[in-house]
């Protein structure tokens, strides 16, 4: 009867591992690789960078063709 115990727990220890421990960690490891994926990589961040500095100096061109035409026509917001 003591190999009949024995046996018993040794086959509840893979069957313990394989219902808790397997999915818990299959959980962790991809739930760690979905929000590492949402981080930019460097050229991502360079690339924003480029961005956001282009848009800024396209904004202060606006802005100056917008007083430029202010001043020669000061209508022209108004026109459709």
């Amino acid at each position: 009867m003591d190999a009949d115990i024995d046996f018993d727990a040794l086959l509840a220890l893979p069957i313990i591992f394989m219902v808790i421990i397997v999915p818990l960690w299959l959980s962790l490891h991809y739930w760690y690789k979905s929000r590492a994926s949402k981080a930019l990589s460097k050229a991502d961040e360079e690339t924003l960078a480029e961005l956001w500095q282009l848009s800024e100096k396209l904004e202060r061109r606006v802005e100056s063709l917008e007083t430029i035409l202010d001043r020669e026509a000061p209508g022209w917001r108004h026109k459709s």
